[in-house]
């Protein structure tokens, strides 16, 4: 993709986010993007980083890396989004900002372990699966408050919020999935007021706008930035 068409994405983008904050009645810097830049090439990330964007969400481990390698001079906080596999916690711990998708105890044990010794704690945050689809990654909503408990008594990880990939069944039904993620976040900051809850990372290209009213912090856009990806078979 040219610069151009980069930028023009990038602006439509923002746009669209400031659109959606200006109609939920929030401040238009309340809400982060996430550029998903999975399957995506390193040039096209630093034409993105040149327009001022700085955080990247990758779903594939040594995809990433490759990546960060060829961008080690960019100043750039890396995301990880994708699901977790055991065998890959300690890469994952030691070369992200951020987790998006820690789902059960087993994980958040290895990367609290493999965070060890580095500078800072690894930023988490728990996946919930908002719709009980057995399909899905994501611990239920109601073994939540356990998972909490774990991440939070684990020294070298950062408990930050919530995260959720709802089914796109309707908009009446994402609209539902977003609210409930954001009555569970309001349900643990009351429960723990000493934890760091700052971050809903839910909405995505499609559902942008109504997860930005349901209060929405992080929202992570990748087709509406990068264009549609080739599937990972066909590349």
């Amino acid at each position: 993709m040219t610069s151009n068409d980069l930028q023009v994405r990038y602006h439509a983008v923002c746009q669209a986010i400031e659109t959606a904050c200006r109609a939920a009645q929030r401040p238009i810097d309340s809400v982060r993007l996430l550029a998903v830049s999975k399957t995506k090439p390193a040039e096209d990330i630093a034409r993105l980083a040149d327009l001022g964007v700085r955080e990247f969400g990758e779903n594939y481990l040594q995809e990433a890396l490759d990546k960060q390698a060829e961008l080690r001079d960019r100043d750039l906080i890396w995301h990880f989004i994708g699901h977790i596999q055991s065998n890959k916690t300690r890469e994952i711990a030691q070369n992200f900002d951020w987790v998006h998708t820690v789902d059960r105890r087993k994980i958040v044990q290895r990367l609290n372990d493999a965070r060890a010794h580095c500078a800072t704690p690894l930023n988490v945050l728990i996946q919930v699966n908002v719709d009980d689809a057995p399909t899905k990654s994501g611990v239920a909503p109601t073994d939540l408050t356990g998972l909490v408990e774990e991440v939070m008594d684990s020294p070298h990880l950062q408990l930050r919020g919530l995260m959720s990939i709802p089914d796109p069944v309707s908009e009446e039904a994402l609209i539902a999935s977003h609210q409930l993620l954001a009555s569970l976040l309001a349900t643990l900051k009351h429960r723990f007021p000493q934890a760091m809850l700052d971050t809903l990372s839910m909405g995505m290209t499609q559902d942008l706008a109504p997860a930005i009213a349901a209060g929405s912090t992080c929202v992570r856009i990748g087709t509406a930035l990068f264009g549609q990806r080739t599937p990972r078979s066909e590349r």
